[in-house]
């Protein structure tokens, strides 16, 4: 049983947090991580900070200019997560795009995820049709492609999910990623037809920032993920943000532990 599969068997919905890493710099981000796993976080998710990250709203292409001004590079993004795997094997995983990976070598790339123990990787520039190129890098080193499903997908839903590994990140909102102050997305429907067709766990991302949110989505689905939210808290705090991140992803795992209960 991979580090994913066993925090969702012990827990029965899971809060997923993001970091951008580096912002503001590598080692903030370990405070971060650590206090994000005191306070209950099940998944961590790693924004491998990068020029041009298409999905990502103001908030995050902000910390991502933080993170590479404060010399943020991959080679160091995998030394500190084999540097939190000596503290912590709660499931990292990462987001990133096809350019970067491409660049630093996919088979490099997939066997340092190995080596450091990252778990799953996130591309959410590769479509369905192309995963197929990635795959005979991330499968032989036992990494996750965690594939995203959007209220755009419609009729691709359940060739998607059928591919699905790790967990499925279900796109709540259209556009980029941000602060929402409604979800208006059918989530059920969505995840009614994942189910359909697999077990692999989902869970709802873009948008969600408030406890409420959390819960509705944790409870149409098996888990809430939260960016920007967290990010903005980078921002505003710096390197005194791991505090307020902590308090902050409390309160988020309580609204998803809430709607584990209520089952």
């Amino acid at each position: 049983m991979t580090r994913i599969q066993e925090a969702f068997a012990k827990n029965k919905k899971l809060f997923i947090g993001f970091v951008t890493a580096g912002d503001p710099n590598l080692a903030t981000t370990k405070e971060l991580v650590l206090a994000m796993v005191k306070a209950g976080v099940g998944i961590v998710e790693f924004g491998i900070p990068f020029s041009d990250p298409v999905a990502e709203g103001p908030v995050i292409q902000r910390a991502d200019m933080r993170a590479l001004e404060a010399g943020t590079t991959t080679d160091k993004i995998f030394d500190l997560v084999a540097e939190l795997r000596q503290e912590t094997q709660v499931p990292l995983v990462f987001l990133t795009y096809a350019n970067p990976i491409y660049a630093y070598g996919a088979e490099k790339f997939f066997t340092r995820c190995e080596e450091s123990g990252v778990d799953g990787v996130i591309i959410p520039d590769i479509p369905y049709e192309e995963r197929e190129e990635m795959r005979p890098y991330s499968e032989p080193h036992h990494v996750a492609l965690v594939p995203l499903i959007a209220p755009t997908s419609r009729d691709r839903i359940q060739k998607i999910a059928q591919i699905g590994q790790g967990y499925i990140y279900i796109v709540s909102s259209l556009g980029v990623t941000g602060v929402r102050k409604e979800i208006t997305t059918d989530i059920n429907a969505i995840v009614e037809e994942i189910r359909k067709v697999t077990d692999v766990p989902c869970a709802v991302g873009f948008g969600i920032a408030t406890p409420d949110q959390a819960y509705a989505m944790a409870k149409a689905s098996d888990g809430a993920i939260v960016g920007s939210a967290i990010v903005k808290l980078v921002e505003k705090y710096g390197t005194e943000s791991p505090k307020y991140v902590y308090e902050y992803c409390k309160e988020m795992v309580a609204a998803v532990n809430k709607a584990a209960d209520a089952l």
